[in-house]
């Protein structure tokens, strides 16, 4: 867990770790030369519970040499990701191990979290279960919640580490290094993992702008790597369909085109399994509905109802 000033949440975000139902865990926690009291309870902690590794930083040297720091000191087979201000619940650990040494195939584990606001409020998106779906919305949507991952050991390290060039957007350029590099499977389980703390000193919050930058490089070098004849124009149409707008009949068609050539070029480079087809299919026509003109959303409408009672024969979306 890499901390920077985190004083006013950071024994929260210990405490949730340390009242973990899976108990035989090494915890690393990085100091990246706070000003606050950050260090202090960190030491505070390490002193009470041998688990805790705690390692500080002589200077700010940025999030990602400190959470590169952290996968050089961590000793276990899987490596989770913690910030300094979330609640991982008390069932995150064991779930995510117990599904890891399930199914060997999976390198990667998210999950879903719940976003708690300032005002108690709180919300939360599912995100998609499937390494397909999740290799598919890499390029355009949110297909995987940092704080949430586990990753089996030594494949950040196998893919250079976190790229410091990249300050609040460096979990979606390490995906698509693992993705394209390595050809590592994602997973996502549908549980709630952590929660997730909204607030006004939030970096990704206050540096908003930053960081829709950086994912919009990531995401344009992962299309480039994947072919795209126009990555640019490709993502801002891509991008404009997890918003749901609707696209006029022209720029329907030219998304359309934009999410057949996606899921036949990540089948054409092993990035997702041939009998994956079908899911991403239905997925491109999900999508496609969404962002259609009313008229015809209104038609796919009464198509469904007219057909859920035996009337008509089925068709393909155009």
């Amino acid at each position: 867990m890499p901390v920077y000033n985190g004083e006013q949440y950071l024994a929260e975000a210990i405490d949730s770790i340390l009242a973990q139902t899976f108990t035989d865990f090494e915890f690393v926690i990085v100091d990246d030369g706070s000003t606050d009291e950050s260090a202090t309870i960190s030491n505070f902690y390490a002193e009470r519970d041998s688990r805790i590794c705690f390692i500080q930083l002589a200077r700010n040297m940025g999030i990602s040499d400190a959470q590169n720091q952290g996968f050089a000191a961590a000793k276990g087979k899987f490596i989770a990701i913690m910030n300094q201000d979330d609640i991982s619940l008390p069932e995150r650990f064991e779930k995510q191990v117990d599904f890891l040494l399930a199914n060997p195939g999976i390198d990667l584990l998210g999950g879903n979290m719940l976003n708690v606001y300032e005002d108690s409020s709180s919300n939360h998106f599912a995100t998609p279960g499937s390494h397909a779906l999740i290799a598919f919305f890499m390029s355009f949507d949110n297909c995987l919640n940092h704080p949430t991952v586990m990753i089996r050991s030594g494949l950040v390290e196998a893919v250079g580490g976190y790229d410091p060039a990249f300050l609040y957007a460096n979990d979606l350029d390490l995906y698509t290094r693992l993705l394209w590099n390595l050809r590592i499977k994602f997973a996502n389980l549908p549980d709630i993992l952590l929660h997730y703390r909204r607030h006004e000193r939030q970096a990704t919050r206050m540096h908003a702008a930053r960081v829709s930058r950086e994912a919009t490089l990531a995401r344009l070098h992962l299309l480039e790597q994947l072919g795209a004849p126009q990555p640019a124009t490709t993502l801002e149409r891509l991008m404009s369909l997890p918003l749901e707008r609707r696209l006029s009949w022209g720029n329907r068609r030219a998304a359309k085109k934009d999410l057949r050539w996606l899921v036949a070029s990540l089948i054409d480079r092993d990035l997702v399994d041939r009998s994956d087809q079908p899911r991403l299919v239905a997925e491109v026509n999900r999508r496609l509905e969404g962002a259609s003109p009313r008229i015809w959303q209104q038609f796919c409408h009464w198509r469904r109802h007219h057909f859920s009672r035996g009337e008509g024969l089925a068709f393909e979306s155009q």
